[in-house]
């Protein structure tokens, strides 16, 4: 039995409702966020939202800057699961890369609001040697350039530096997103999936102009 600040004895610590809590305030927090701005959100209205004291949330939380990076680190922790869940059980590795940028594409056009909260991150803390967004991917991308590797072992696909592969997957997908939060969704997410890949997938070059370019010596 755990004892409260004055001494007598209380319930002990459920760390299954501690992380329900903190989830709670994390999602209420990153739509206060997104409609708000980081400046101009209070965790006086974040406490009002979730009917608990200001206390509270500094007991989770010591700093709005902490509620706000941790909001943020959220929102991409949530973005892997979704994609990690839609690949599960996908052995192809090409259809494990075409179902992981639908998947990618869907989440955020689904919840602009955690594009929003990316885009604040940047505005806000440009002190921060490396944003939320590509913390993440550095952790992520490892795996996908052993899928890459794999594939190019297959050959399955040109033998190029999986380093170059995923950077250039990872800022057509990024770009894309942006893209469709800045101007809004102009196409479907199969559409612009589907364009993503085949430009990936089979280039722009027929096979004639490949070969006159191969034979020529042309540089790209």
């Amino acid at each position: 039995m755990t004892q409260t600040v004055n001494g007598k004895p209380g319930r002990p610590a459920d760390p299954g409702r501690r992380a329900k809590r903190q989830e709670q305030i994390l999602e209420t927090a990153v739509q206060l966020f997104a409609e708000h701005g980081y400046s101009n959100t209070d965790t006086q209205l974040l406490a009002e939202k979730l009917h608990i004291g200001k206390g509270t949330i500094y007991r989770y939380f010591p700093s709005k800057r902490e509620l706000f990076l941790a909001a943020a680190d959220r929102v991409m922790r949530l973005m892997r699961q979704c994609v990690d869940g839609s690949i599960e059980g996908i052995e192809e590795p090409l259809d494990r890369i075409a179902i992981a940028v639908r998947a990618f594409l869907t989440f955020f056009a689904e919840h602009p609001e955690y594009v929003e909260l990316l885009m604040q991150e940047r505005a806000q803390f440009k002190d921060r040697k490396k944003p939320t967004y590509f913390e993440h991917r550095e952790v992520n991308v490892q795996r996908w350039q052993a899928l890459y590797r794999s594939l190019i072992e297959a050959g399955r696909i040109r033998n190029v530096p999986v380093e170059r592969i995923s950077d250039v997957m990872s800022n057509l997908l990024y770009g894309t997103m942006f893209t469709n939060y800045f101007i809004g969704q102009q196409q479907t997410v199969e559409t612009q999936a589907r364009d993503i890949l085949d430009i990936a997938f089979h280039g722009i070059l027929s096979d004639a102009e490949r070969r006159r370019r191969a034979g020529s010596g042309a540089k790209l």
